[in-house]
């Protein structure tokens, strides 16, 4: 997933907003082709109590309108940038047919700095950790995009062996699991980087006050990863569990 930032002006209440239409469409395309959807300004709750250490504890985010992917990055889009810029492709690339056979399943096997690569090749740049977990979320503390049910096979990629050919799904099919925005397999499927660096005590700055626009720890040694992938168990599909990679490592 990736997004860009928008500024929103704030509604003044009492159904006025009836005779001024918002600003910001739900969906725009981006200049890769790639559909993106509004997650409009204001408040939610990130963090969790019933998950990990580095979950808790569970603040109040204050967030700026910003759009983010639809989709996760496909092998296609990823192929046009490798190609734009001659850069190394990545690692599942080798058989030189991945990009066109598999057009429409997510790219893996993409490192941070990758990541971030594509992202200003095409205008936009990485969610930070609070923007993707609202972005999946929404507003109302719920466990997974679409609500707090477990997951089944309709709602997300997830629970499946390594190695397989069916392993990653193709972009779109899993309409059960849209966030309350509309992005697509912000549960399983693979996992997506972030822009931020991995903090375990980060959230701690927040106990009992609120966070505007946070953007991650000035440095660190590992960068976010959120989603969850094919292979986890519901657990780590929750849109408030965190996990970390290098950001030089394709993995």
């Amino acid at each position: 997933g990736e997004s860009k930032s928008v500024e929103k002006p704030k509604s003044s209440g009492n159904g006025s907003a009836a005779h001024h239409p918002d600003p910001f469409p739900h969906e725009i395309m981006g200049k890769d082709g790639a559909p993106m959807v509004l997650v409009p300004a204001g408040e939610f709750t990130m963090g969790s109590d019933k998950g990990d250490d580095d979950e808790f504890p569970v603040h109040h985010v204050v967030l700026n309108a910003y759009y983010i992917d639809k989709f996760e990055v496909t092998n296609g889009r990823f192929a046009k940038f490798v190609e734009a810029i001659h850069s190394e492709p990545p690692w599942g690339f080798a058989d030189k047919d991945t990009p066109v056979v598999h057009a429409d399943r997510p790219v893996r096997w993409v490192s941070w700095m990758d990541a971030m690569g594509y992202c200003l090749w095409a205008g936009k740049r990485l969610p930070t950790e609070a923007e993707w977990e609202k972005a999946a979320r929404g507003t109302d503390g719920r466990v997974y995009p679409w609500g707090n049910d477990l997951p089944t096979p309709v709602h997300a990629v997830y629970g499946l062996k390594e190695g397989g050919e069916e392993t990653i799904s193709i972009i779109g099919d899993r309409d059960k699991g849209q966030s309350p925005y509309g992005a697509y397999d912000l549960a399983g499927n693979l996992y997506e980087w972030v822009m931020d660096w991995y903090g375990e005590d980060y959230y701690l700055n927040f106990a009992g006050s609120l966070a505007i626009n946070p953007r991650g720890p000035a440095e660190g040694t590992a960068k976010v990863q959120r989603g969850g992938s094919y292979i986890n168990s519901p657990y780590r599909l929750r849109s408030s569990f965190r996990t970390k990679g290098d950001p030089t490592e394709q993995d």
